[in-house]
């Protein structure tokens, strides 16, 4: 009995030191507990170096083999997808898988010489992962994998690096606090353009951010996953001139916000100001391949310098830290700067093309083109998709498809590494994220069509020509942006915006246009309802259900917003209080219809960001992060003169009752007034909206009422009153 409690003991140990060594096992635990079980995997290089894997069977267990665990993680993610019909989203990153694998009878392989694909937007720090705990970027990291990501931006705790370094050169903590940035806002202070604004940041926050980063990059490297470090461009205090006596160059205002100030690269402080911040960034979390760097991002006043002698001092600075390393830089607006780049050596730098589904800039016809591209460097062609992790329907399905073509014909097309994901905001529209992680692994690149009959059975584990039909109209209508369309993301909200006589766009610079027939939404929706039974208790459809709901509503709304205007401006008095009035009834039936997912609930955002902290003020701090963040985003002159108010809208439950209710409730009634002969009364929004950041009042994460019932109820409400 002893030697079988030993035999026992030996065999469960060595179970976990292959799950501990071989991090696909425990990815595999997380999805289904026992389905290690039921896959073996098998790392072996491929002559051609390409990345690939195959998919066969070994005696009673599915075989995944690739060049490298990313590349397996990807393969099973091919099998769950194609053969389980098992789809794995943000949304839900568990399944039941059967007891009995289905028999491989043909090996399967894909490959791809696409062999850098990148993950995440600075924003993406901020807008979706302020408030992760590690669980959920455990979740994160296996999406990751699953998805073929094998080179991430990971920007958790560079705050910490900057702790260290400014203790180092003689600043106070306070000092410290009043140039790092809050939780909600950390992205915009590292990209140089604000300082301290959601701070100060107590000590338990440096404690478990260092923390997280180093279980992400440890994680990482099991599945051999290179991490992007941010690296040093010359960002310093605004005040280093006075306090360290260096020459510095101060930026005009970001928005209303006073932005750090930065050290010319060929400056001599400059090289030891890397130097230090290296050695602090090193101590903590190592050395890496590559770093992020965006010299002058967004700057004004940078057009004087020498460009060429400042990206050689960027790069020289990285290079001793290690001279393998690649300079990882955002092509955004004006950056990177002709000049910087031209004497930089080829392969010493990777350029993401940021929105190139929108707007490449690596050559061919856009409103951002470059005539010679990126000349001889590296480059990623990325599709950004959502900026302020504003809710919405949105895509550009046909031009991702187009301009992803043009890389294998185009002569600037052989320096493209491959792809990126580089959303400001993640955990949304999963659709265009699927396709556009599909795309490096395809033998061909498909028809919208064609690939949303295979996305339809994968996502909903069997094919309903009505759910296929709803996204044909989808694919091109809301997902299929015209070339020339450059809005910033989502087709916003109408109950989101602050109200107005002629209002479009919600955030200032959405460059937002009508682009479809807004009753494609209500018949994609429609269609959808009529299949609703048949997936009642399906994770991902009633998921998609609620969001295409949604738009629906949210496209009714515009239209009855519009109608009540016209009315008001022939002096219809009748016809503008009933149209007035269905328009705050449509806003409330959206508010009912997202209660019932947690994931369009604004107490969700809120509950993260409380449990973030450790006392009652740390959790209130956070709490005024999330609030002020996805609302006036700045103090008065920042969300008015700075325009930088509802850029991060969000669509959700609790926010549309309490804090965008009341802003329409109002301007209706100013218009109602002057019916009565009063002037039209100009309302401080702002005076209305700060009372809603600065409130405690809890709101509910968890879902309320029968998702499917509820999004029937809601729509014949709307349109069959």
């Amino acid at each position: 009995m002893k030697i079988r409690t030993i035999v026992m003991t030996v065999v469960m140990a060595a179970v976990a030191l292959a799950n501990a060594a071989n991090p696909v096992n425990g990815m595999l635990e997380r999805i289904d507990r026992g389905a290690s079980k039921k896959f073996a995997t098998e790392i072996k290089a491929d002559p051609s170096g390409e990345d690939y894997f195959e998919v066969s069977q070994k005696g009673g267990k599915v075989l995944v083999t690739g060049n490298d665990y990313v590349s397996v993680a990807t393969g099973i993610n091919w099998y769950l997808k194609n053969v389980l019909k098992i789809h794995l989203s943000w949304n839900g990153m568990t399944a039941t898988l059967p007891e009995k694998l289905p028999v491989m009878a043909k090996p399967v392989r894909k490959s791809t010489d696409k062999k850098l694909r990148y993950d995440f937007n600075y924003c993406t720090y901020s807008y979706s992962m302020p408030f992760w705990n590690w669980e959920r970027w455990e979740r994160e990291i296996d999406w990751m994998a699953l998805h073929g990501v094998n080179l991430p931006l990971a920007a958790v705790g560079q705050e910490c690096v900057w702790r260290n370094m400014l203790t180092r050169l003689g600043y106070t903590a306070d000092e410290i606090n009043s140039f790092i940035a809050g939780p909600g806002f950390l992205a915009w202070w590292a990209m140089n353009n604000l300082e301290g604004w959601g701070g100060p940041l107590p000590d338990s926050w440096y404690a478990s951010q260092e923390a997280m980063q180093k279980k992400i990059l440890a994680r990482m490297k099991e599945f051999g996953i290179k991490p992007v470090l941010p690296g040093y461009s010359g960002m310093m205090p605004s005040n280093a001139d006075s306090k360290l006596g260096l020459n510095v160059i101060k930026s005009p205002l970001w928005n209303g916000f006073t932005r750090p100030a930065f050290i010319y690269p060929t400056d001599p402080a400059f090289a030891e100001m890397a130097a230090l911040y290296y050695a602090e960034q090193q101590k903590l979390f190592g050395k890496a391949d590559f770093y992020s760097m965006d010299p002058f991002h967004e700057c004004k006043n940078a057009d004087e310098f020498d460009f060429d002698a400042g990206g050689k001092a960027v790069m020289a600075a990285m290079k001793k830290v290690n001279p393998k390393a690649m300079w990882v830089v955002q092509a955004w607006s004006e950056n990177p700067r002709q000049q910087m780049i031209d004497g930089l050596e080829a392969g010493d730098l990777l350029i993401l093309d940021l929105f190139a589904e929108c707007k490449p800039m690596w050559g061919i016809e856009s409103p951002a083109k470059r005539e010679n591209g990126f000349g001889n460097h590296k480059w990623l062609m990325c599709m950004l998709e959502n900026f302020g992790a504003n809710v919405g329907l949105h895509g550009r399905m046909d031009e991702l498809l187009d301009n992803y073509r043009l890389i294998s014909t185009h002569p600037l097309g052989k320096n493209c590494l491959g792809t990126g994901l580089t959303m400001e905001g993640s955990e949304n529209n999963p659709v265009m994220f699927e396709l556009m992680s599909e795309l490096p692994w395809m033998d061909a690149v498909p028809s919208k069509e064609d690939w949303l009959r295979y996305y339809v059975k994968a996502r909903y584990g069997s094919f309903d020509a009505r759910i296929y039909d709803a996204w044909v109209i989808l694919a091109n209508s809301i997902y299929n942006a015209p070339m020339g369309n450059i809005q910033q993301g989502p087709h916003e909200s109408i109950f989101c915006a602050r109200p107005g006589l002629d209002n479009l766009q919600v955030s200032s610079w959405s460059k937002m246009k009508n682009y479809y027939d807004p009753t494609a939404t209500r018949e994609a929706a429609r269609l959808m309802l009529e299949a609703a039974e048949s997936f009642r208790g399906n994770n991902n459809f009633e998921y998609d259900l609620t969001d295409i709901v949604r738009q629906a509503i949210a496209d009714e709304g515009r239209r009855t917003y519009q109608h009540a205007i016209a009315d008001y401006k022939c002096f219809d008095r009748k016809a503008f209080e009933a149209g007035s009035k269905r328009f705050m009834d449509l806003l409330t039936m959206q508010n009912r219809l997202l209660a019932t997912r947690s994931e369009f609930r604004v107490g969700s955002w809120i509950a993260k960001a409380r449990d973030c902290g450790t006392t009652p003020e740390e959790k209130d701090l956070y709490e005024w992060n999330a609030r002020v963040q996805i609302t006036t985003w700045g103090p008065r002159q920042c969300a008015d003169a700075g325009k930088l108010r509802d850029y991060a809208h969000k669509e959700w439950n609790g926010i549309l009752k309490d804090f965008y209710y009341p802003r329409w409730e109002a301007f209706w009634q100013t218009l109602r007034d002057t019916f009565d002969g009063k002037p039209l009364e100009t309302i401080d929004y702002y005076a209305m909206e700060e009372p809603w950041t600065l409130d405690k009042t809890p709101y509910p994460s968890a879902p309320e009422g029968d998702c499917i019932d509820t999004a029937r109820d809601v729509f014949n409400a709307a349109f069959h009153p």
